[in-house]
């Protein structure tokens, strides 16, 4: 993703979210006919090529716009439908059928249109390889830009906190000490609580217009995390057991809207998780589950902690 969407704020990224869903679901009439819609208009966003995406100077109208196309072209095709079995029902089976192969041609076109050519020869041969037996690897070549060293940094840091090992007391206190330099937006005191190396990870699953790439570098992680959660009286942080440590939980206007996660080694975080996918934070927000019980909110100024 392109550095201007470092300035996006979680907020706004759930506000846009929820309008997308709000036209789909006019347009539709259901939830689950929305969800899918607005699903395809974050994947066509997301196909865009780095630099297009960054020349797109309103995400969210682009995003609407294509909800609409989407919802449209859906809504004719349920229309085409019912005249169609209206006409079977008269004996017109025959254009019935032939429709139906029209749209799934449509449809199958539409997709290998949306791949590049790698992807659309590994969507073609695809059966060769396991006709004979063979599992394929990653035959369309692609992988996120630079995951490999990524993913040796990644190693050797799991490596390097095996060596140091913190105590959950350390664990605990730099996680807190972090929520609070969010909290109060002091940008000098998060980077200084953050390794010279550190890396972020942003899983948006494709469902919200959260990061695609990891960030790395104390600096920039900071900036990321702080636009992430710039101010705002709807959002509040507290910190959380998360997977048996602690971590940071992110609500907004009272449901839980992003979940961190950090490795720290030694006084230093050196990796942090940042989980914005709601269909992961379906969990959290159940009633009665521990990272969403009721209490006195706070906005993100304020220091309260669980």
């Amino acid at each position: 993703m392109n550095d201007a969407d470092d300035s996006v704020s979680i907020a706004e990224l759930l506000d846009e979210r929820q309008h997308l869903l709000d036209v789909a679901r006019r347009m539709l009439g259901n939830d689950f006919e929305a969800e899918g819609a607005t699903a395809e208009a974050y994947r066509r966003w997301f196909e865009l090529p780095g630099p297009v995406r960054a020349g797109v100077a309103a995400p969210r109208a682009w995003l609407a716009d294509a909800v609409c196309e989407i919802c449209t072209r859906r809504v004719a095709s349920v229309e085409r439908r019912k005249v169609l079995r209206a006409e079977e029902s008269r004996g017109g089976t025959a254009d019935l059928n032939r429709v139906l192969q029209q749209e799934v041609s449509e449809a199958l076109h539409n997709a290998l249109g949306s791949l590049s050519a790698a992807e659309r020869g590994a969507f073609v041969l695809a059966d060769a390889p396991r006709a004979a037996g063979v599992t394929p690897p990653d035959v369309t070549g692609r992988a996120e830009p630079g995951f490999p060293d990524l993913a040796d940094r990644a190693l050797r840091s799991l490596r390097a906190r095996r060596a140091r090992p913190t105590t959950p007391q350390q664990h605990d206190a730099v996680v807190r000490t972090v929520r609070a330099a969010c909290a109060t937006e002091d940008a000098a005191l998060l980077s200084s609580l953050l390794a010279p190396d550190a890396m972020a990870f942003f899983d948006g699953g494709g469902k919200v217009r959260a990061r695609t790439e990891p960030v790395h570098g104390d600096l920039q992680v900071a900036r990321s995390l702080l636009s992430l959660l710039t101010r705002c009286p709807r959002v509040s942080l507290h910190t959380h057991s998360v997977n048996g440590r602690t971590g940071i939980v992110v609500r907004c206007d009272r449901r839980v809207a992003a979940v961190i996660s950090l490795d720290i080694t030694g006084h230093h975080a050196v990796q942090v998780w940042v989980t914005l996918n709601p269909d992961k934070l379906r969990s959290w927000n159940r009633e009665g589950t521990p990272g969403n019980r009721p209490g006195r909110e706070s906005g993100p100024s304020e220091a309260q902690e669980e």
